[in-house]
């Protein structure tokens, strides 16, 4: 019996853009595993995998909310988009984000625990909504930034109301130029990052594992062209510091003049400005990365309402 059903191969398929045949040998020669499926076919050439991580599934909002020299980003997860545009759940999240100020760290349990603008904890203020509302909600996660001198410049993609929306962006500048240097600069650099989805800052921060699996699937490639060891090893060195240098938000190229490295942007602000300008840290919250939300087979559903 066959470790993998139609909906797999369904899943495979919109992951990588594969064939219906490559997918099922995927499927069959990594047992019914999706991510190594995933990984085999890429290696084969055959995935025209996108270069963002994972798909955005779930609904909700993230919200943003800046004060001084500190920002925070919050994402608050429901099941329908429905629910991300009613006002009650808009004024939830606002207002939660802006209590994620107060909280050390990025401790959600911390945050849902914290006390509520309008009484009680967020905690509380979640239950009753999911109790008003008539739908599940969730606060996912939460992210800070802070600088000692300089700005934190918030940007919001796809608004559905201020500091509200599906992507939201968070860009932390040190530095002691004012602010009328810092804000548009900082604003071009989170419009940046909101297009082309870094993994981290620089190469030394990108997820090890990640590196390593990147790594693997390199070697596969490069055993497949049948050249020599150690051109092959050349090869794997030089696909995995693309990589890197594709993912590390100081690495990139800027998506504004398609040329110059997010590095270079900010050491030539600095100079033009006559002070050092850092790009200390920043945060990119998707709406739903990460969570793959279960999809209804319309069809099926239909035949077994027939059956029953």
């Amino acid at each position: 019996m066959a470790a993998f059903t139609a909906s797999d191969v369904k899943a495979l398929r919109e992951k990588t853009g594969a064939g219906m045949m490559d997918a099922k040998k995927a499927l069959e020669e990594t047992n019914g595993d999706i991510e190594a499926a995933v990984d085999a076919l890429r290696a084969k050439g055959l995935a025209a995998v996108q270069k963002k991580s994972s798909r955005t599934a779930a609904e909700g909002l993230v919200g943003v909310a800046v004060e001084g020299t500190k920002g925070v980003a919050v994402e608050v997860n429901s099941e329908t988009d429905f629910v991300a545009k009613n006002e009650q759940f808009q004024d939830f999240v606002r207002k939660t984000t802006q209590v994620a100020l107060g909280i050390e760290g990025d401790d959600v349990e911390a945050l849902k625990a914290a006390t509520y603008p309008d009484g009680g904890t967020v905690a509380d203020k979640l239950t009753n909504n999911v109790a008003t509302i008539g739908e599940n909600q969730q606060v996912r996660r939460m992210k800070s930034v802070a600088v000692s001198n300089g700005v934190i410049v918030p940007y919001m993609h796809n608004a559905a109301a201020p500091n509200l929306g599906k992507i939201g962006v968070l860009v932390a500048l040190e530095s002691e130029a004012g602010a009328d240097v810092l804000e548009p600069l900082g604003k071009q650099i989170a419009m940046h990052i909101a297009a082309a989805f870094p993994q981290a800052l620089d190469a030394d921060g990108l997820d090890a594992d990640v590196i390593e699996r990147e790594r693997k699937i390199a070697a596969e490639k490069a055993a497949e062209s049948g050249k020599p060891a150690e051109v092959q090893e050349k090869m794997v060195d030089g696909a995995v510091k693309k990589y890197a240098k594709e993912n590390a938000l100081l690495s990139q190229i800027f998506v504004m003049d398609n040329k110059t490295p997010i590095a270079d942007v900010v050491a030539k602000a600095g100079k033009e400005a006559g002070t050092s300008i850092v790009l200390k840290d920043y945060v990119r919250f998707q709406l739903g990365e990460g969570i793959e939300k279960e999809e209804t087979d319309f069809a099926a559903e239909v035949a077994a309402a027939v059956a029953g």
